[in-house]
């Protein structure tokens, strides 16, 4: 049975918001999310596993998928739900037999081709972006547009499909109606943290809109 994506997929940032992991889930929680991922690009393993740990922790409490970015051995020590790899990052099959059959693994693609590939993966859920101009990332990839996702939806049928990367709330409606299943947002959920819950349920109230 094909996941059943968040129509809104936030992403926490430490640098971004200035807050921990854990204050970040307790608040996207509180907003409504249900599916979580944590990313950290800065802190040591040894720091994040704190973080993340106690923010899982919260997040099972609460019945809310949590995913980590990039890290599987993070992803497996704080018993999170699944993991979500880059291009450089540990191959989607590797990962499979590290977490399991039940364990959810999300895959970044930057084109078309790309996501072709990965459809033949052991993925859950592809990701399309940059779609737009993104700050989250020190060398980010070209973008894709809104006919990067018309062509990767187009290519990959009903496989679920998350559009990241420098995606506002104004344009929400545009990334669903270009065929993403899910919108993926981190800089304009969190750069104002006591923002953060009014931003989230104003991206979902236009989601189902």
């Amino acid at each position: 049975m094909p996941l059943k994506l968040p129509r809104i997929y936030p992403i926490t940032d430490r640098k971004i918001s200035g807050l921990s992991h854990l204050e970040q889930t307790r608040r996207l929680i509180a907003a409504g999310s249900t599916f979580i991922q944590l990313r950290e690009k800065e802190l040591s393993p040894r720091e994040f596993y704190a973080d993340a740990m106690a923010a899982a922790q919260l997040a099972r409490q609460q019945g809310v998928r949590v995913m980590i970015n990039d890290r599987v051995d993070l992803a497996i020590a704080v018993n999170a739900d699944g993991v979500h790899l880059g291009q450089d990052d540990l191959p989607p099959s590797y990962a499979r037999r590290l977490l399991g059959d039940e364990a959810i693994i999300g895959f970044s693609t930057h084109s078309v081709e790309q996501a072709i590939v990965a459809l033949e993966m052991p993925v859950d859920y592809i990701a399309i972006g940059p779609v737009f101009a993104t700050q989250t990332k020190e060398d980010p990839d070209e973008t894709v547009g809104l006919e990067g996702i018309r062509q990767v939806r187009a290519e990959i049928g009903s496989f679920p499909l998350v559009a990241i990367g420098g995606i506002k709330c104004s344009d929400v409606a545009n990334v669903f109606a270009a065929g993403a299943d899910s919108a993926a947002v981190i800089s304009d959920l969190l750069r104002d943290p006591e923002l953060t819950t009014d931003r989230y349920r104003s991206m979902m109230a236009l989601s189902s809109a």
